[in-house]
């Protein structure tokens, strides 16, 4: 299958005229500053009324300037607008609180004035995207279509924190938040401080949480209070069910409109892009569709993510026609292809070239698919156990296979080499998973397999291509010495010798983590009992992946993945405030009655050569 369809109706055919900081009047009061971008003839806007597209950013709305005048000149008014407490707007910014009734106002103000025709589309990617699902959450009546691109489902779950532990790349963003606010930039010296802060955020990283009053994010009185609210909300409580958290708890009454959900297998939001595809088709009257690609956040359209290569086919260079496209089909009644298409369509990655060339860069290739849902009609959930030995395979372990144990340092966590990442300075992507000076806290060049802290799990080379498209858990059995710990898992493709990589190149696809003291749910923490066997569930990311003839499976096991996720000081104290550390000694068992494993979502997929 070729890339997805592209047949945008809708022509340049005129001049725009732009109006710009116009202030949206809120409920409360407040208002915010909006670009407007009308189309026109000969300096004068058009007569009569369009479908209106909003974007609401944080990143200053003059940054869409461009993507204003493309939909001006095609027909459609399209409103740039600075939420809260950012750039010209006003009030005070707590990052996603407010957009769920500040995004429902301005739609309904949009809907209101003579020159709309009643229908709002929105539009935009990352804080973008949350912003739209916030708004859809309360239903405005005016909503029309959307296209979310990179967008969440639930911050608490796999976002902000992930099943118990938290993503530290929303401390980063706190940090580099800060440095671009109202405030900083009214005052050359406050700028200067907080730049200086997000510039050594690894030292801050480093100390292990963030503390009120001890950090230059107090000179900045709502951002140090968003950023404490992460460290210290550790439950799943009224604090993450806010609409601007994510619409997991606004399934049932969420806007019921066509959306099309746009995500990467390499982006930090791609569970929670599925996940908004999955529950939301099954709900909705509307056209629902998904659009996964092997991107990186911010990447949408780009055919590499770290040092993979996607070519000939992982590109996408017309993304803003498919945007284009889906308006023009559900606010302007013209047919498009896109819009006829299956409603899933992804990226198989896997099968290129792998690691025939001299540098770095890998050739992993892949195709594009399309299925009526997701996962795909035919995958299979396969159990792939964990042995003794080190191997990993369908046949279950023996009845008296021991377990295996090893020590956790929270001093020296495991390095983060890749990944589904986003506002932190690290590449993401895919990366052979060894020591790499391109990624902090790393040492030397020895592979991650070498640490004692962390289990390899392979299967034998395939003798013919396995394809893989769904979602992926893990079920372990596992204990600690203490009363806390964390356990990680990572499902790797290793790609035999070749090229630059003299011992082949074992390459991250998806992992996750686990943190033990919310093994039975993430209502309440509940501590362990040194010794004590339980069982751990916990999803990774889904993928699409085809590990091609000669390849193997890999699976490894540790308990830190730094920056990545904060690290479990293991001493089962508060989780954002403890001072004190411990090393745990961490134990994972694969035996007949306790078989830890992976369950692979198995995929009937034709090959195509």
């Amino acid at each position: 299958m070729n890339q997805p369809p592209r047949s945008a109706c809708s022509a340049p055919q005129y001049d725009v005229l732009v109006e710009a900081n116009v202030r949206v009047p809120l409920r409360d009061g407040v208002g915010l500053a909006t670009d407007l971008y009308f189309p026109a003839r000969d300096g004068t806007q058009l007569e009569g009324a369009f479908s209106v597209l909003l974007t609401r950013t944080p990143y200053d709305k003059t940054n869409h300037a461009l993507t204003g005048r493309f939909y001006a000149e095609r027909g459609y008014i399209a409103a740039m607008q600075d939420v809260r407490g950012r750039y010209q707007s006003e009030g005070e910014f707590y990052a996603f609180a407010h957009e769920g009734p500040d995004g429902y106002d301005t739609v309904e103000w949009l809907a209101a004035q003579p020159w709309c025709a009643g229908q709002v589309g929105t539009m935009g990617a990352s804080y973008e995207a949350a912003a739209q699902s916030a708004l859809a959450s309360l239903n405005p009546p005016h909503l029309s279509a959307m296209v979310v691109t990179f967008g969440p489902s639930s911050y608490y779950h796999h976002s902000m924190r992930q099943n118990g532990a938290l993503e530290q790349r929303f401390l980063v963003y706190a940090f580099s938040m800060a440095a671009t606010s109202k405030e900083a930039l009214a005052d050359p010296g406050l700028k200067a401080a907080l730049d200086e802060a997000a510039g050594n955020v690894w030292e801050w990283l480093r100390t292990g949480t963030v503390r009120r009053g001890a950090s230059p994010l107090r000179l900045v009185p709502s951002y140090e209070e968003w950023c404490l609210d992460l460290l210290s909300h550790v439950t799943y409580d009224d604090y993450w069910r806010q609409p601007g958290y994510g619409p997991r708890p606004y399934y049932g009454r969420h806007a019921d409109v066509p959306t099309l959900y746009v995500g990467g297998w390499y982006d930090t939001y791609t569970r929670a892009t599925v996940e908004n595809f999955v529950e939301l088709s099954r709900r909705s009257t509307s056209p629902v569709h998904l659009l996964m690609g092997p991107w990186h956040h911010g990447g949408v359209g780009v055919p590499e993510a770290g040092d993979l290569s996607f070519r000939p086919e992982g590109g996408l260079s017309h993304y803003e026609s498919v945007r284009l496209q889906w308006f023009d089909h559900f606010l302007k009644d013209l047919p498009t292809a896109l819009a006829q298409a299956e409603p899933v369509r992804y990226f198989l990655m896997g099968g290129g070239r792998g690691l025939a060339d001299g540098g770095r860069a890998i050739e992993h290739g892949g195709q594009w698919r399309a299925a009526d849902t997701w996962p795909p009609p035919g995958v299979c959930p396969t159990p792939f156990y964990f042995h003794a030995d080190g191997s990993l395979s369908p046949e279950p372990p023996e009845a008296d296979a021991p377990p295996t144990s090893y020590t956790f340092d929270p001093r020296d966590p495991v390095p983060t080499i890749g990944g589904q990442l986003s506002a932190i300075p690290i590449p993401a992507g895919g990366f052979d998973q060894s020591n790499d000076g391109r990624f902090p806290f790393t040492r030397g060049n020895l592979p991650l397999a070498a640490r004692p802290d962390v289990l390899c799990f392979e299967t034998a080379p395939f003798e013919g291509d396995l394809a893989v498209a769904g979602p992926i858990e893990v079920r372990l059995w596992v204990s600690t010495d203490g009363p806390d710990t964390d356990f990680t898992a990572k499902l790797l493709d290793v790609h035999p010798p070749g090229g630059a990589y003299p011992a082949g190149a074992a390459v991250n696809l998806v992992d996750s983590i686990g943190r033990l003291r919310f093994r039975s749910g993430f209502e309440r923490e509940e501590l362990a009992l040194p010794g004590e066997v339980y069982e751990l569930r916990f999803e990774l990311y889904p993928t699409a992946n085809r590990f091609a003839k000669g390849h193997r499976i890999r699976v490894d096991i540790s308990s830190s993945n730094f920056p990545r996720f904060d690290v479990n000081p293991n001493t089962g104290g508060p989780l954002g405030r403890e001072r004190l550390t411990r090393i745990a000694v961490n134990t994972l068992y694969h035996d007949a009655s306790r078989p830890s494993q992976i369950r692979l979502p198995i995929a009937s997929i034709p090959m195509c050569t």
